[in-house]
């Protein structure tokens, strides 16, 4: 009965920003819990095809470099997933970016440059690979969308990010408001919020032996998350296991948001 609950068996995924952090080691989790295909992208063209090239001794992982902040962008990819894909079952909305300064010289354009890639960037992505996601969906076996938001969404300290912090919270909140659009469709949309990973955006912390410890002990679990933490909710979510979860925003922070 419970055999194939984490099953990603034959599902065509997609993975936003997938050429490395977060968005590697679910493509990387997807794979090795049986996904058919994984479709990676990313701006940096030479990147998402080495990470895609690392990925395949895992299972069929394909590169689909472009940028995703502009609506030509958003087409391309589109584009070239109609033209390889009937249907996609899991879209993961994980490209996105940063910029950080005080408050009083925090700059219109990091405003904006942000905002458009990690809010409207994936609202228009969704509407637009709705036909493939809803193609092979049924009620007994939803289509999966997976936002990638963050606890800096959530707790009330935007340590100098603040276009970084609302567009997360304006993330967990179009969670919501799509799991209700697209639940006649049958697809499930949910959120993962996470707290602190190691990445390329958070190597000037990890790379600080002193900041990265001090940090740490601020952290209930007095550790940062590692690839199998990401991937495995991600798994979930995408799975059978996650087959009557909608709307929800699931914070994995090793209980940071419990003190903060």
């Amino acid at each position: 009965m419970f055999e194939n609950l984490f099953s990603m068996q034959d599902k065509v995924c997609v993975v936003t920003g997938g050429s490395r952090g977060l968005g590697a080691f679910m493509a990387r989790g997807f794979l090795e819990a049986g996904a058919r295909r994984v479709y990676i992208t990313a701006r940096k063209a030479e990147a998402c095809m080495e990470t895609a090239t690392e990925l395949s001794e895992f299972g069929e992982c394909i590169a689909l470099p472009c940028d995703l902040s502009s609506a030509e962008g958003i087409g391309h990819l589109v584009q070239e997933l109609n033209s390889r894909e009937s249907h996609i079952d899991v879209l993961v909305n994980n490209a996105g970016n940063a910029w950080g300064a005080d408050f009083g010289a925090f700059p219109e354009k990091g405003w904006d440059r942000v905002m458009d890639l990690n809010v409207k960037s994936p609202f228009f992505l969704t509407q637009a690979l709705t036909p493939l996601l809803t193609k092979n969906a049924s009620a007994e076996s939803y289509s999966s969308v997976i936002n990638i938001g963050s606890i800096a969404g959530i707790v009330g300290n935007g340590l100098d990010n603040f276009s970084y912090a609302v567009s997360k919270s304006a993330i967990h909140q179009l969670t919501r408001v799509l799991a209700t659009e697209l639940a006649s469709k049958f697809i499930r949309v949910n959120a993962i919020a996470p707290g602190r990973f190691y990445s390329k955006m958070t190597e000037f912390m990890s790379s600080d032996k002193e900041a990265f410890d001090a940090e740490c002990e601020t952290i209930p679990m007095r550790r940062w998350g590692e690839p199998g933490d990401i991937a495995g909710v991600a798994i979930m979510l995408a799975s059978p296991a996650g087959a009557f979860m909608t709307g929800q925003i699931i914070p994995i922070d090793g209980g940071t948001t419990l003190v903060n």
